[in-house]
């Protein structure tokens, strides 16, 4: 069955290669944004996944830097089937076989990390589309976690928002399993290879994806207030959806722990509990 989804996975994303290739220069904006967010709900069906939507009522309409915490590479599609919207994302992705090529198609900003004057050209970057109309997407972040905590935000990419005057919409994602917990098998943390971490997820399903969209920030405060209120946002909206759920379980965190750090060990007994609740370090994403 694994091996059958698979399958429907990777004709999933060809097909989404010919759709971008034959059809996105011939139709309009709208039409292609309702035909990128049809196609990633079929890949989170693929995947055993289904979107849930929290407080879509404050979504706004208008151009905004929509800002969320970081789980997965999955996330990226969660956001396209809520609301498609170009990224920022780190250089890396554009060699992945197909996944690449789809997101530099789909208007994705490349951060390469390692050139200091990278920040500043992303950052103009992005304010010009801001001002131009458009949406962008960050996880400030700046890394993946296993989902139970927020790290601090880097606050430099929300200058984007602020020389552009525009506001910034939080968002928080979440996902639970069939057992009414926090899952972590989504999370693409660590060391954990791609296949290894898409094997997680289609034993680990079904999986709900819980996407909260949090009341939207106005323009006008400078870019650490404006990180600051997200932040808080977003960790507000983090804890009434753990809310509903149970924790992950100790056996989930210890699997995870085993294929993203393999080289540190994780103790059986108390201490392995103990390591087993504590929230994961991430990867850069």
């Amino acid at each position: 069955m694994i091996a059958l989804r698979k399958l429907r996975l990777v004709f999933h994303l060809l097909r989404g290669m010919v759709i971008v290739a034959l059809r996105f220069s011939h139709v309009t904006p709208a039409r292609r944004a309702e035909m990128t967010r049809r196609w990633s709900l079929k890949l989170l069906r693929i995947c055993g996944m289904r979107l849930v939507v929290h407080n879509d009522g404050a979504r706004l309409d208008a151009s905004a830097l929509v800002v969320g915490n970081h789980v997965s590479w999955l996330d990226i599609y969660t956001v396209n089937a809520w609301r498609p919207t170009p990224f920022v994302s780190k250089a890396e992705v554009r060699q992945w076989p197909v996944v690449g090529w789809l997101a530099e198609k789909l208007d994705t900003v490349f951060l390469q990390r390692e050139k200091r004057t990278e920040a500043m050209r992303v950052m103009h970057e992005m304010a010009e589309r801001l001002r131009n109309g458009g949406l962008m997407c960050v996880f400030p972040e700046g890394t993946t976690t296993d989902g139970q905590e927020l790290l601090p935000f880097h606050a430099n990419l929300f200058q984007s928002a602020v020389s552009a005057g525009c506001a910034v919409q939080p968002i928080c994602l979440m996902y639970e399993d069939a057992q009414r917990r926090q899952s972590v098998a989504p999370a693409y943390t660590g060391e954990l290879a791609l296949g290894k971490s898409l094997d997680m997820v289609l034993r680990g399903g079904p999986i709900i994806a819980h996407l909260y969209v949090c009341e939207p920030i106005a323009p006008g405060g400078d870019r650490r207030a404006t990180s600051a209120a997200a932040r808080d946002a977003i960790a507000a909206a983090l804890a009434t959806l753990q809310a509903k759920v149970d924790k992950p379980t100790a056996e989930s965190l210890a699997e995870l722990a085993r294929h993203a750090y393999p080289a540190t060990e994780v103790g059986a007994g108390a201490a392995g509990d103990e390591a087993a609740d504590a929230p994961m370090p991430g990867r850069e994403g």
